[in-house]
C-alpha cells in the first residue's frame, strides 16, 4: 500500500468515526466465508457498517478525530474489524445474537454513548445501554405518574370527598 493509499484509508476511517457516534472494535478472524457473509448481512439489516481495518491505520484515524483513548489503542493488536453504528447497543445485541452459532466476533473495545468499554466481558453492559431518547421517555413517564394519580383520584370517589372537605372548610371560614 502506498503512502497516498494509506492516507485515503485514514481519511475514510476518520470520516466514519465522525459520522457514526458509536463504534465497536472486534475480532472476526476465525469466521469462515459463509459466517462472514452472514455477519455482514445481519450488520446491513441492523444499519451497522462493518469494516476490516489495519491497526496502524485505525490508530491514526482515531488520533485524527481525537478519539485515540489509551484504552482503545491498547486493544489494537491482531486482526481487527470495526462496527460503526448510530444506535449504541445495536452492535452488542448483534454480537450476542450471532454468538449463538459461533464464538466470534469477540469484542475488543467499544466507544458507546461517549464512554469506552474494554473487553469481551462488556457485551451484557453494552446490550443494556439506553439511548438518550429512551432515558427521556423514562423520565417523562416518571413525571407523569404523580399527575395521573391526582387526576384519577379526582375522577374517582375521592374527588367528591375532596370537594366536600373544601365546602366544609369554606363554610367554617364564613
Amino acid at each position: 500500500m502506498t503512502k497516498e493509499e494509506k492516507l485515503v484509508v485514514i481519511d475514510s476511517l476518520a470520516e466514519q468515526l465522525r459520522t457514526y457516534p458509536h463504534f465497536y472494535i472486534t475480532d472476526i478472524e476465525a469466521l469462515n466465508a459463509e459466517q462472514t457473509a452472514s455477519l455482514r448481512r445481519k450488520c446491513f439489516e441492523k444499519e451497522i457498517k462493518l469494516v476490516v481495518v489495519k491497526n496502524t491505520l485505525l490508530t491514526k484515524a482515531l488520533e485524527k478525530v481525537e478519539k485515540a483513548d489509551a484504552e482503545l489503542v491498547k486493544v489494537l493488536e491482531g486482526p481487527t474489524s470495526v462496527m460503526f453504528a448510530n444506535v449504541a447497543k445495536a452492535p452488542a445485541t448483534l454480537i450476542k445474537e450471532f454468538r449463538k452459532g459461533s464464538d466470534k466476533p469477540v469484542l475488543k473495545a467499544a466507544f458507546a454513548e461517549g464512554c469506552v468499554y474494554v473487553g469481551d466481558n462488556q457485551i451484557d453492559a453494552l446490550c443494556n445501554i439506553k439511548s438518550k431518547e429512551e432515558l427521556i421517555g423514562d423520565i417523562i413517564t416518571l413525571l407523569q405518574s404523580p399527575a395521573k394519580n391526582v387526576i384519577s383520584a379526582l375522577q374517582a370517589g375521592a374527588g367528591q370527598k375532596i370537594a366536600g372537605i373544601v365546602k366544609t372548610l369554606e363554610s367554617r371560614n364564613n
